[in-house]
């Protein structure tokens, strides 16, 4: 039985919330494949235990540690799963597509001779074919690409945020296995040192309340109402692409199919007309909250609450009331 192999990327607390992710999304590919056995391959220094707690997620799970892994290198990896891939032959292989991600899947399927799609904000599997929707030309449009899965099988980056992560399946509890790191295997790269985040700066991918404005707004200056809702009700600001071409808030800030993928819980949208290359950023079924003063704005589609008005006179009454309930 082939399998189908996540690349598992560990934080300093454990598994990335993508390993989650990707378990998810391999364990819906294996269904439509016929059961397929997922597998997980972790690396690092000191992992052993950590790669543990992904046992109830997958059916085996390839160890990698070693003192060389402590830091990331996009080298080791793709060397290791190449010789991982040569040997298991998965017929699907399923990587986050974060900044190591991207470092290392381009070369690891070149080296293995499998085609690749990169930036995968869905999958679908059957007829013996891989079908993904992933964005092109910079947001703008969502392509479908469809690759056929062969005796080579085939490789994804999958989005983080992309795909919700889903509770361990009833029975699975993977099997541990130690592997062995070459002695051959020197890198050639050097850390030369962590590069932390700007103080002050916000992961908006982590948030539980999001705040987001869009055109609407209509000035820079006007961002302070904003910002003072969001305080009032502890949440961080977003905001949809306009905003960042003008340059009002950094890019780390942009949710949308060119920007992050996030996954509060309540997302509250401002001016934001909420087209699907917006919408595509925003997963995990959050409470979403409209306000727009065109009625016909696609937000209000999708949203739980929509309120048409203008911005400008409901957003401090909204502040007004939510700092009055709060006391």
């Amino acid at each position: 039985m082939r399998k189908i192999l996540v690349v598992a990327e560990m934080g300093r607390a454990g598994p990335d919330d993508s390993a989650f992710e990707l378990a998810a999304a391999a364990r819906a590919a294996g269904k439509a494949l016929g059961e397929h056995r997922v597998a997980a391959a972790v690396f690092g220094r000191g992992v052993a235990e950590a790669a543990r707690g992904l046992a109830p997620w997958f059916d085996d799970v390839f160890v990698f540690d070693d003192p060389q892994l402590e830091i990331p290198d996009g080298e080791a990896w793709r060397a290791l799963l190449a010789l991982l891939i040569a040997r298991e032959r998965p017929l699907l292989t399923l990587i986050a597509h974060s900044n190591h991600g991207m470092d290392y899947a381009p070369a690891l399927a070149g080296q293995a001779g499998t085609p690749l799609v990169c930036d995968c904000v869905a999958l679908e599997v059957r007829d013996g074919r891989l079908f993904a929707v992933r964005s092109v030309y910079g947001g703008k449009l969502n392509a479908r690409v469809s690759v056929a899965l062969g005796d080579a099988g085939c490789m994804a980056t999958l989005r983080p945020g992309a795909f919700p992560a889903a509770p361990a399946p009833q029975g699975a509890g993977a099997a541990i296995h130690a592997e062995a790191v070459p002695a051959a295997l020197t890198p050639r790269r050097r850390c030369l040192g962590t590069v932390a985040p700007e103080p002050g700066a916000v992961d908006i991918t982590q948030s539980a309340v999001l705040v987001a404005v869009g055109r609407g707004i209509e000035e820079e200056e006007n961002l302070g109402i904003i910002h003072s809702l969001a305080e009032a009700l502890r949440a961080d600001v977003a905001c949809s692409r306009p905003v960042v071409d003008k340059k009002w808030l950094p890019r780390s800030r942009q949710v949308g199919t060119s920007g992050v993928t996030v996954k509060p819980k309540v997302y509250l949208a401002i001016g934001i007309s909420g087209s699907f290359q917006h919408m595509g950023g925003v997963k995990g079924g959050p409470f979403i909250a409209a306000i727009n003063k065109d009625p016909a704005a696609p937000i209000f589609s999708v949203a739980d609450v929509g309120i048409v008005g203008d911005l400008f006179e409901l957003v401090p009454l909204l502040e007004e009331k939510v700092r009055e309930l709060k006391g």
